[in-house]
């Protein structure tokens, strides 16, 4: 007699601020793999030590030379939080000054319905960068908070051309 599988669904009720993030890093020559090494003992202290708001992270490889990253954030504040301050900052302020012949690239995916992603030296287009148009990240695109509150504006400014949005009177 077959044996059914174990379904299972999740509720998410507990976290209407969560934020899925998707990290890749390539490695496109020699001179990047010890940039990969210093990113991936980061990474690991990361795992065994997560920062506050971490909630889970998960490693996984797309390619011999591009391996991915996948983590849950409580909320956008407390991501924020951890980019600005050490060990993150260090990594990317060093990482943005000589990519080594690396690449990265990150999506992050909000609960409330935003999106948005950022790719550094990646040679192919790549996740959302394959389907939907790309800028340079300057101005109002130079931080991930910029890039959501844009985008927020955006969708109200859409919402409200359409009629979809709330009247008064």
């Amino acid at each position: 007699m077959p044996t059914r599988p174990d379904r299972r669904t999740i509720v998410l009720d507990d976290f209407p601020d969560l934020l899925m993030i998707l990290l890749g890093f390539r490695v496109g020559s020699l001179r990047a793999l010890p940039s990969l090494l210093r990113i991936g003992r980061g990474l690991s202290d990361i795992a065994r030590h997560p920062p506050d708001g971490l909630l889970q992270h998960d490693g996984m490889m797309f390619a011999w030379n591009h391996v991915g990253i996948r983590q849950y954030w409580r909320d956008p504040d407390v991501l924020a939080a951890f980019t600005r301050s050490m060990p993150h900052s260090g990594w990317w302020r060093d990482f943005l000054a000589d990519t080594h012949g690396a690449g990265f690239w990150h999506e992050a995916y909000h609960a409330r319905g935003g999106v948005e992603a950022i790719y550094v030296g990646m040679p192919n287009a790549i996740g959302l960068g394959a389907f939907a148009p790309q800028q340079p990240e300057v101005g109002a695109f130079m931080t991930a908070a910029d890039r959501h509150r844009r985008d927020a504006a955006i969708r109200v400014k859409d919402r409200i051309a359409t009629g979809d949005g709330d009247s008064c009177g």
